[in-house]
């Protein structure tokens, strides 16, 4: 990574700020438990300083032990910082306080990395987008670290989440999303009250009954509904999530599912209603049409379907959960074909995830629509935080079937999987997103598939990884190289590749 005329290798320096967090002095306080986290800082001039929560003294947040206690009279213009947690928002903080958004803003630093949102209501990817506004670029830790760092503040994530969802009268920051708005023209009726009770009774937090006061008082903290001159009305998050009839006020919010046989049939179904009912029954209809086969290596015969459906599963749900869902005339698309499964959704990465981050499947976890993963995450529709993007890249190894093929084309982000290796034919004149997967032969394109999850690499671990000829890893690695896929770093004996 560069920044200027200073080069900064991220990835250590998000990892000794995974380690700095580890020695946070835990607060007294007993109303909520408080984070553990961790701060680095790379000046200009290669200086590097760090701090954690509480070190100086109790309770002080580690950015602002690092930028006003310890760096108070350095110039930090242009420096980066990695914190491990998401820096309070203004408002966060009582009125007399600066939010460590507002101080990073103030000293002028040029990038923050960022560990994990913090889900804490009065911040919840405001700070982030604070950062943004202000002209700060920001990035996510790695999708590891970021694991690493939610483990190790579970007691605090797990009560943010609670207050969350805990009624108590205290007043948040505005609407970050024009979906938590409220709909003037609908009504309460227009909820489906099967599925918001299917909800509570699957949220233990959520102890009433629909229709009762807490009910009202909780949705609307949730912005699921919201108060306009004492009447009450459900938002966008409320239609999509628990509507009768969602498209009636969003007509594009469906799947339009394809299929195409061989032989030249189709098979066209549109799925509507809520988006938990379309990843419902998108995945039930899936499952039917893909086919199955019969198994017969045990003793136990064994119907396999004919492509992994939680694969495709987890894909849609990311698709339905992730969506925008202000892009007129945009729907996600499913089309599934003797060769392909590609499926198109609506709006770009959730921000501030960049779109290389995304085609070399390594993005980290953070999403563009909370209150919705929030609610796929009750129903299990949702297993986990980024469970997709870990059950997608195991499908070399457990499948062996070959990695997706990730794009933008204005609107859509697009994943393209192929139904087996050696759809491409080595000469380039395959179609369909990433054109040049099908200028690979079959085990061309099973290396690269290593590639992509074991980027940089050199040629030795390739060889070795790959179990072919140090021959035949030159004459891949140069066919990487002449398509653009992969580049050349250093020379001689120290000369490795990686993605482009």
């Amino acid at each position: 990574m560069k920044t200027g005329d200073m080069v900064v290798n991220a990835r250590e320096y998000m990892e000794l700020a995974v380690a700095t967090m580890k020695n946070s002095v835990t607060e007294t306080r007993t109303d909520k438990c408080s984070p553990l986290v961790g701060a680095v800082i790379v000046l200009p001039d290669g200086r590097i300083e760090k701090a954690c929560r509480g070190e100086l003294s109790e309770g002080d947040h580690a950015e602002y032990t690092l930028l006003e206690r310890k760096l108070a009279k350095e110039n930090l213009t242009g420096a980066i910082l990695f914190a491990t947690l998401e820096p309070c928002a203004p408002g966060a903080r009582s009125k007399t306080k600066i939010s460590c958004a507002e101080r990073i803003v103030n000293r002028r630093i040029s990038k923050v990395w960022i560990g994990t949102e913090d889900p804490d209501p009065l911040v919840d990817s405001k700070g982030i987008r604070y950062l943004e506004e202000h002209g700060v670029d920001v990035e996510l830790f790695d999708r590891d670290l970021q694991e690493a760092i939610r483990h190790a503040n579970t007691g605090f994530i797990k009560g943010a989440e609670e207050r969350a969802i805990k009624y108590d009268d205290k007043v948040f920051p505005d609407t970050t999303s024009d979906l938590e708005k409220p709909l003037l023209t609908a009504l309460l009726d227009d909820l489906n009250t099967g599925e918001i009770e299917a909800f509570i009774d699957m949220t233990p937090e959520l102890k009433f009954n629909y229709g009762s006061e807490e009910f009202i008082n909780v949705f609307t903290q949730l912005k699921y509904l919201a108060s306009v001159d004492g009447n009450i009305h459900p938002t966008g998050l409320g239609i999509l999530l628990f509507g009768k009839y969602p498209q009636i006020f969003y007509p594009n919010a469906v799947i339009r599912a394809i299929v195409r046989t061989a032989d030249g049939d189709e098979d066209i179904v549109t799925f509507s209603g809520s988006i938990p009912k379309q990843a419902t029954d998108s995945h039930e209809w899936f499952k039917k049409v893909i086919g199955k086969r019969i198994d017969r290596s045990s003793a136990l015969r064994e119907n396999i379907y004919k492509y992994p459906t939680n694969v495709v599963r987890e894909s849609i749900n990311n698709a339905l959960a992730h969506r925008s869902y202000d892009i007129e005339g945009a729907s996600i698309h499913l089309e599934i074909c003797e060769e392909s499964i590609i499926i198109r959704s609506p709006g770009g990465p959730a921000w501030p995830i960049k779109m290389e981050r995304m085609e070399k499947l390594d993005a980290p976890y953070m999403s563009k629509n909370p209150k919705i993963t929030f609610v796929f995450e009750k129903l299990g529709l949702s297993e986990s935080r980024g469970l997709g993007f870990t059950t997608i890249r195991s499908l070399p190894d457990v499948y062996k079937l070959p990695l997706p093929v990730v794009s933008f084309d204005e609107p859509y982000l697009i994943f393209a999987f192929s139904r087996a290796y050696g759809n491409g034919n080595g000469n380039g004149n395959g179609n369909g997103a990433g054109g040049q997967m099908y200028a690979l032969t079959k085990s061309e394109a099973k290396g690269y598939d290593y590639v992509r999850l074991n980027s940089p690499f050199s040629r030795k671990a390739y060889e070795e990884n790959m179990e072919v000829s140090e021959k035949t890893a030159g004459r891949h690695i140069a066919r990487f190289i002449e398509l653009g896929l992969v580049r050349s770093v250093g020379s001689g004996v120290k000369t490795f590749y990686e993605i482009m």
